[in-house]
């Protein structure tokens, strides 16, 4: 299977955002998307996970499960890798980064839950993708949720500054902003054929 990579990018980032087309990863984007700096923390983390599960979890399903014939076993296996790798992103930055790491809170353990991570495994999965293909369809459905995340975040530390309606402020404005926001991103949807 022949493949363009800018096409690809775009349709991943894009075209089919994971927040705003598969409407997967809602829970951290409007949990974490209150200020830039923790939507941008929990933007790249789900970027090193995503891009790690896609690989992992491609060998793990093709040369373990197909071979003992194990195939119905994929979503254990998939959450198990995902945890895996979340656990080694919380380590690190509870070393490393540790004013982030405090910052995310609860979001950072919940991205083994994430349903986008367990989307784009499975994606690859059903979708037919070779190993090269699985790991750019993770990262760059990845950076699609670190953009759709920070640029939330970005409108939303605007509208705190904002006259809005007393019965709009908080989450019903972050619910419409999602919104229109994903009502933009539908305009990509016949950029890649």
């Amino acid at each position: 299977m022949t493949m363009n990579f800018w096409l690809f990018m775009i349709d991943c980032i894009l075209c089919h955002n994971f927040i705003f087309s598969r409407f997967l990863g809602n829970c951290p984007f409007l949990g974490v998307s209150s200020k830039v700096e923790t939507a941008t923390g929990m933007g790249l983390a789900v970027v090193f996970v995503m891009t790690l599960a896609s690989f992992f979890t491609y060998l793990g399903y093709y040369y373990i499960l197909v071979p003992l014939k194990l195939t119905y076993l994929d979503t254990i296996m998939f959450i198990l890798v995902i945890a895996s790798l979340v656990q080694f992103v919380e380590m690190f930055m509870k070393k490393s980064l540790k004013s982030l790491y405090n910052s995310l809170g609860i979001y950072l353990p919940l991205i083994t839950t994430n349903c986008a991570v367990l989307g784009v495994a499975t994606l690859n999965i059903t979708s037919g993708y070779g190993l090269l293909q699985s790991v750019l369809n993770g990262a760059f459905g990845a950076v699609g949720f670190l953009l759709a995340i920070v640029l939330m975040a970005g409108v939303r530390e605007r509208l705190e500054s904002s006259n809005i309606p007393k019965c709009f402020k908080g989450f019903p404005i972050c619910l419409i902003t999602a919104g229109l926001m994903s009502m933009a991103f539908m305009g990509f949807s016949g950029l890649v054929g």
